[in-house]
């Protein structure tokens, strides 16, 4: 195929315009690593929130949202939809406490908490367990799917006339070396500018992404083969358009909505939300989302940050993405399950016009290169400040570990191409990590709320799942000797029963079997984030000069109101695109009534404490 002066016009102009804010912010990153990796924790909520979206507004999502519709219709999205949940209370219960914290990143808490060698330990591995290892996997799935976009826009590119490099080894296709000069223009300007650049960038791109992806919806339902809305209905099976899975129909399979047996069910909404840990949905906030929340100005910038974060992220971004979804399920009904998640660029290559097939490249190098920028930042924060400083090189100034920082951002974009190379696909990669994870989300909550937590617990809840994960995947016949009846819950998510069991129980073990956090390290927590509530009463006592926070059933309330908001609105735009107009504006009606009753709630109770 090939682009259009003007294509390539608005290709260049949106890349010209992310390296000026990369330019006119380099000198302020340069300052120090608060700077570099918290924006000097001066970042205004619309901007925090919006780089949360950015972050996750990846170039596979897309991609991925259409081969769920796909197999499973609109409901398919349950599959994320549910972590919701664990988001909301992120908002309400841990936003402000990880801005009270005041701590660079989300891995330096392990020793603002905890004491002695088991938390330096837990400090310098999950340094390097999330920066280096999950963070290349992240981005090796991210550059994976760019591949994929490239691939299909422009089948026979070439690097310069060159279809395939090696080097020590490595074979990297054209495709992937033009992901590498993209990523290199990502880490250069990520390396310049760092939070306060990735984030005004991330504002940009979102806005380019979500103009980019709605003009490509209007346009794709309005073709002739489509023929609007209603056209689009008729021509596909009723089931694509329900919201809800059906439980307790069996195992879900392509050619029907998303259907769940009664476990599964509950092991999606009940289970998997607040025990497992999944990068950008960690349970009680963590990673780059709590990277965002601490970069934010206060206490009420950093849960409005948040709560916006959950209203874009789940109830208006993904409507563009299943639209274009359903079109090419009837443009392109040949595609196999390998191949489906590519429709979503077919659309784009065969039916946008000159400047707007542009618009959506450049949206979709938003995509890309907001994540990337995130990834590579926040990877780099942890390896530099968790990891570098904290155990080989603590006397260096500020200046000396912004340049480290610079050098591990590069470094990291390399290694990150090696390891996209050696990839074809993460099947289930999502299930894989969540499944290893079960357990340890109790514990990432409990820390705050809980004095008798420590290090210990931590470790055994990250090692535990280690024990039994393979059982389950590699030796089920093990298991099924020694408990008959628990064959029916091998499968994911159904294995979520087994695993959170074994887990808590070990974790909860250690932590009685060792020695509780010292007292000096607990009083200076406590003093610090003060998160109050009955289990921190014996610390409460020994420090009657500080008041600890209260009001948890309004903020548990607000929590509820906000999964209400934020699921009626999703349902309310669902069903005024592709359902009743009569049923869409009750779902919003009730939106607004949850939304009101946040209002009220913080305006009483909460923003003055807040911004003090």
């Amino acid at each position: 195929m090939h682009l259009s002066t003007l294509d390539w016009f608005i290709i260049f102009l949106y890349m010209a315009v992310s390296a000026t804010i990369a330019v006119i912010y380099s000198r302020r990153a340069g300052k120090s690593t608060s700077e570099f990796f918290l924006s000097g924790r001066n970042l205004p909520w619309w901007i925090a929130g919006t780089a949360m979206v950015a972050t996750t507004f990846a170039a596979d999502t897309p991609l991925a949202v259409t081969e769920l519709v796909a197999q499973n219709g609109i409901a398919g999205n349950w599959l994320w939809w549910n972590m919701l949940f664990g988001g909301m209370l992120t908002t309400f219960f841990f936003a402000r406490l990880w801005r009270r914290a005041n701590i660079l990143t989300d891995v330096e808490f392990t020793e603002l908490r905890y004491s002695g060698k088991p938390a330096a330990f837990l400090r310098g591995f999950r340094a390097l367990y999330l920066g280096l290892l999950m963070n290349l996997i992240i981005m090796g799935w991210v550059n994976l799917a760019m591949v994929k976009i490239l691939t299909v826009m422009f089948p026979n590119l070439t690097f310069f006339g060159i279809q395939q490099v090696s080097f020590l080894g490595f074979e990297f296709q054209a495709t992937l070396l033009w992901v590498g000069v993209i990523m290199l223009i990502v880490a250069v300007y990520s390396s310049m500018s760092g939070l306060w650049g990735v984030a005004i960038t991330d504002t940009f791109q979102f806005a380019v992404a979500m103009v980019g992806t709605i003009a490509l919806a209007v346009i794709a339902v309005n073709i002739p083969e489509i023929g609007g809305l209603d056209g689009l209905k008729a021509k596909l099976p009723d089931w694509m358009f329900e919201f809800t899975p059906r439980v307790g129909g069996g195992a879900a399979g392509v050619g029907s909505t998303l259907s769940l047996t009664v476990t599964a069910f509950i092991a999606y909404i009940g289970v998997q939300w607040w025990a497992s840990w999944y990068p950008g949905a960690d349970p009680g906030g963590g990673g780059y989302i709590a990277q965002r929340m601490m970069s934010a100005k206060d206490e009420k910038h950093s849960l409005f940050a948040t709560l916006w974060f959950m209203v874009a992220h789940y109830a208006i971004r993904p409507w563009p993405w299943i639209i274009v979804a359903l079109v090419s399920l009837v443009l392109y009904p040949e595609l196999d399950a390998a191949h489906q998640s590519e429709g979503f660029v077919m659309v784009m290559r065969d039916h946008l016009p000159s400047g707007m097939l542009g618009l959506l490249l450049a949206a979709f190098l938003a995509a890309y290169m907001s994540t990337i920028a995130t990834q590579l930042n926040w990877g780099a924060s942890y390896i530099v400040n968790d990891f570098y400083r904290r155990f080989i090189r603590p006397e260096g100034d500020e200046k000396y570990h912004v340049r480290i920082s610079r050098l591990t951002t590069l470094i990291t974009m390399i290694i990150s191409l090696i390891v996209t190379s050696k990839l074809d696909r993460i099947s289930g990669a999502w299930q894989f990590i969540i499944g290893l994870s079960g357990g340890i989300g109790l514990v990432l909550i409990m820390r705050w709320w809980w004095w008798r937590i420590n290090a210990w617990s931590e470790i055994a809840a990250m090692t535990a799942p280690l024990v039994i994960y393979p059982f389950i995947h590699f030796y089920p016949e093990t298991l099924i000797g020694i408990f008959p009846g628990i064959a029916a819950y091998l499968e994911f998510p159904s294995s979520l029963f087994i695993v959170v069991p074994w887990t808590t129980a070990v974790w909860l073990a250690v932590t009685f079997l060792t020695a509780p956090t010292e007292q000096a390290t607990l009083h200076r927590f406590y003093r610090r984030v003060h998160p109050g509530g009955v289990l921190w009463e014996p610390v409460a006592r020994e420090l009657p000069d500080v008041v600890g926070d209260s009001g948890y059933y309004r903020l548990l309330l607000d929590w509820a109101a906000g999964c209400v908001m934020v699921m009626c609105a999703l349902f309310g735009i669902g069903h005024l695109l592709v359902g009743s107009a009569a049923s869409g504006i009750q779902f919003l009606l009730i939106a607004a009534g949850a939304a009101g009753v946040i209002f009220w709630h913080m305006s009483r109770f909460g923003w003055e404490k807040m911004s003090a």
